[in-house]
């Protein structure tokens, strides 16, 4: 089956690990972040995708108007479509969408929100590093009951301003998400507090 995003794909090593959709920030590509997951939940199944949208050659999952500044519609076009793909590829690879854990870095974390808000059931919890508010809108009540969310933000970051985490937090809780705010004194790039934080999440996940 042919799927509709370029992706790398890792086969789990061990069962007990969630499998992992990887979304990287704006200028990655597929491989960027799969060194990260394989350290934060070692053993995990690994989805990457590309995102399909060039900004001035920097990929990214949605296109935007400025910095900061989003066309609903086109995040929710981008939004459904990628989801369509992760559905199909958790076909393909015989992906546990209960279990699917999505891992994304600035426009990946923020589409992997917007997965959230718009296609609950296609993952089964996130963790957010330096996410902002793309969608104004809450999740559907009682449409993420049960599922954990780590929001990792930067204290100093020049681009996400200090309100958008919890702003974002109040949204998936709309839905019922247990979702847990981290904040590093760091800028826009991960330090190794988000890491710690990541892995004590999957940690967590593992003990339920």
């Amino acid at each position: 089956m042919k799927l509709s995003y370029p992706h790398v794909f890792e086969r789990a090593t061990d069962p007990a690990a969630p499998p992992l959709v990887l979304l990287h920030g704006t200028g990655g590509d597929e491989n960027d972040l799969v060194p990260l997951g394989r350290r934060i939940s070692p053993g995990s199944a690994l989805l990457s995708p590309r995102g399909k949208v060039s900004e001035h050659g920097a990929n990214r999952f949605f296109a935007r108007l400025a910095e900061g500044k989003f066309d609903p519609a086109e995040v929710t076009r981008r939004t459904h479509d990628l989801a369509d793909f992760i559905v199909a590829a958790s076909v393909e690879y015989d992906l546990d969408p209960q279990r699917l854990i999505a891992v994304g870095l600035s426009n990946g974390a923020n589409i992997a929100a917007a997965i959230l808000q718009l296609r609950p059931g296609v993952l089964g919890g996130a963790v957010l590093l330096r996410p902002m508010v793309v969608l104004d809108q809450p999740a559907a009540a009682g449409s993420l009951a049960g599922l954990r969310v780590l929001i990792a933000s930067g204290a100093v970051d020049p681009i996400v301003p200090v309100t958008e985490p919890p702003r974002l937090a109040a949204l998936l809780r709309s839905g019922g998400a247990e979702v847990e705010l981290h904040t590093s004194p760091a800028s826009h790039a991960l330090a190794s507090s988000d890491l710690s934080a990541a892995v004590k999440f999957f940690s967590s996940l593992r003990a339920r």
